[in-house]
């Protein structure tokens, strides 16, 4: 491949999108991927985010294949699930889903686990995962009316966002912290930076 790595974030979340930046990268194209994200009858938390970050990639993968702006990309992955010991909480979409979400998570530890996945310009699959607990305070009644009416937890994992209002719910976080909001940094980097991708090209130019 001649002159500079190519990049795809396989995400269309602009929660990740920003975390990518923080990093100082600029994705050449985002490619999200449309695939079912339910988890399998009894698959565990980490079993789950690991199958759905590796689908992400493959699907961003097939895509990247038939680009010839893009072929030869550094790919770059992700699911984020949430759990209460082995019960894997959805990705919010209705106010009732939220409502439960917010119920469980009250009062109580919970775990964040994300799998990163990075395909090389080789087509090789590099994957990690991450787990973060997390624990929030007991919510109010009014702490909760009031979140659901922000909508904020709309198509999140767990029905929060840690990086908004939610994060005054939090009492503790064991862990990384950018693995709660979709994406740990330093695994991500530190398995792009191990395949070969220069993730300080951009740091030149961050400021």
């Amino acid at each position: 491949m001649i002159g500079r790595a190519r990049f795809v974030l396989a995400s269309g979340s602009p929660r990740r999108l920003a975390l990518v930046n923080q990093a100082g990268i600029e994705p050449d194209a985002l490619r999200p991927a449309d695939i079912d994200e339910t988890p399998k009858r009894g698959e565990l938390p980490r079993a789950c985010a690991t199958r759905l970050a590796r689908s992400k990639a493959e699907a961003a993968l097939a895509t990247v294949r038939i680009d010839e702006e893009l072929k030869g990309a550094y790919i770059l992955a992700a699911d984020t699930v949430v759990a209460v010991g082995h019960r894997i909480l959805p990705k919010a979409e209705l106010l009732d889903e939220a409502a439960q979400c917010l119920r469980l998570l009250s009062g109580r530890n919970h775990r964040v686990h994300t799998a990163v996945c990075v395909v090389t310009p080789k087509e090789t699959f590099r994957q990690r995962h991450v787990e973060t607990r997390v624990r929030f305070k007991r919510l109010s009644a009014e702490d909760m009316e009031a979140y659901l009416a922000s909508g904020e937890w709309r198509g999140k994992a767990g029905g929060y966002a840690a990086q908004g209002i939610a994060g005054t719910f939090i009492v503790k976080i064991v862990g990384s912290y950018s693995n709660i909001v979709g994406l740990p940094l330093y695994e991500a980097m530190s398995l792009l930076a191990g395949e070969g991708y220069p993730i300080h090209f951009g740091w030149l130019n961050a400021l």
